[in-house]
């Protein structure tokens, strides 16, 4: 079997577990756990669909790093409840140390890193893994870790899980009429509200798109402005926006080069702990999602039992 990574933002993944499966899932005791069997039933049906060889679940150790909010105030600010604490509902901040234990019984890495979030992990297990990736997310900023050549793919859940794009060049240009260089350029003209990102006032999708195809990047589009190549309103919305531009593409742009401890991401054949596996299972009611994790490990894991 060729070595494939699967590499899951994690987050993204068990917030839409949370907000899309029903809270009367709970545990014996009374816990929520819609998003702890939801996350394993995502993990289970990519697994089993994609045949990957090792499996690597992202980590956001810090969901809004400070280095990010220092170049732009705004990023992700409208998230934040009381000072940098994320605003996250009750019963679903009861379920994130659920799922790290669960996570660590099956033996499926988790990776972060300080002061980055899950993103730039990704990132960088996208650019040095030197395999095949597919990225599975809900955050479309992703889409610039998009390369062919590299065959790295984004398995977008915008739609849903079950109605994910699978996102390559193809799909981006068809899409956007970009590819996955030029989409942070494209991002930071068009701005993102969920991230706190404006944009620049005046631009939208279409025309950012346009820009970012006819010039390349935001140099060539700047240069272009300065040149006379475009046209008056274009120029003086952008000579306006100058001080954001260089500092939102600092933000939107995942990092790619972090020095991440040695981990094994080779996926396993059963639980790296299956004593403790079984005991989770039995006290958080995983009932079908457990069996559906185990049964996509043991089909397509090709590491150690």
């Amino acid at each position: 079997m060729a070595d494939r990574l699967l590499a899951f933002d994690t987050a993204s993944l068990y917030f839409r577990a949370f907000f899309g499966l029903p809270s009367t899932l709970r545990a014996a005791d009374g816990r929520p756990v819609n998003a702890v069997r939801g996350l394993l039933d995502f993990l289970a049906r990519f697994i089993t669909d994609y045949s990957p060889t090792q499996v690597a679940c992202g980590w956001d150790n810090n969901w809004r790093p400070t280095w990010r909010v220092d170049l732009v105030p705004s990023y992700k600010a409208h998230r934040v409840a009381y000072g940098v604490v994320e605003e996250v509902p009750a019963d679903l901040v009861g379920q994130v140390p659920l799922i790290l234990e669960v996570l660590a019984a099956l033996g499926l890495s988790v990776i972060g890193a300080d002061d980055h979030e899950a993103d730039d992990v990704l990132g960088t297990f996208a650019t040095v893994a030197g395999v095949p990736t597919d990225v599975v997310t809900g955050d479309r900023d992703l889409f610039q870790l998009v390369d062919d050549e590299r065959e790295v793919r984004v398995l977008y859940c915008g739609r849903g899980v079950a109605n994910h794009d699978r996102v390559d060049a193809a799909w981006l240009l068809a899409k956007y009429g970009i590819d996955g260089a030029g989409y942070v350029d494209f991002a930071v003209l068009r701005g993102d509200p969920s991230d706190g990102l404006p944009g620049v006032p005046g631009i939208g999708e279409r025309t950012a798109a346009r820009l970012v195809a006819d010039y390349g990047d935001l140099e060539g589009i700047v240069a272009a402005a300065v040149s006379g190549r475009l046209s008056p309103t274009l120029t003086a919305r952008l000579k306006a926006a100058v001080d954001y531009l260089g500092a939102a593409r600092e933000v939107v742009a995942v990092r790619r080069d972090l020095d991440l401890a040695p981990v094994d991401l080779t996926l396993r054949a059963a639980p790296a702990d299956p004593v403790r596996f079984a005991e989770l299972a039995e006290e958080l009611n995983l009932g079908g999602s457990a069996e559906r994790i185990l049964a996509a490990m043991n089909l397509r894991g090709a590491g150690p039992s």
